[in-house]
């Protein structure tokens, strides 16, 4: 395993998130495009290939782990702006979305 200095850890910028808004991206198989409210002026757009795991009604509302510094990249056409947390099993047959274990207020930094 390599390991990392603190200091390129303290660069991870992670914050509690809410999922406001849930939608299938169109002509793909497990692509969701989310908006999540982060604490930022507007929401961020976060694509992300959920749809095996998760149905749109169990996203909506859910508080969530994001990285909101991490570089825009685009899935299918859509822009991502950050990247939501997960454990994967490593046949790729489960997979969690990181939650807080009590109720957080969107935008609460992660340390």
């Amino acid at each position: 395993m390599d390991t990392i200095e603190y200091a390129d850890f303290k660069k991870l910028q992670m914050r509690v998130g809410k999922v406001l808004e849930v939608e299938r991206v169109p002509n793909t198989d497990k692509l969701y495009k989310l908006q999540v409210d982060v604490g930022f002026e507007k929401p961020l757009q976060i694509v992300s290939s959920l749809v095996p795991y998760y149905s749109a009604e169990e996203l909506m509302g859910k508080r969530i782990i994001v990285l909101v510094n991490l570089k825009p990249t685009k899935f299918a056409g859509q822009e991502s702006n950050g990247m939501l947390l997960c454990a994967e099993s490593a046949d790729a047959s489960q997979c969690t979305l990181l939650t807080t274990e009590k109720e957080m207020e969107a935008g609460t930094e992660v340390c």
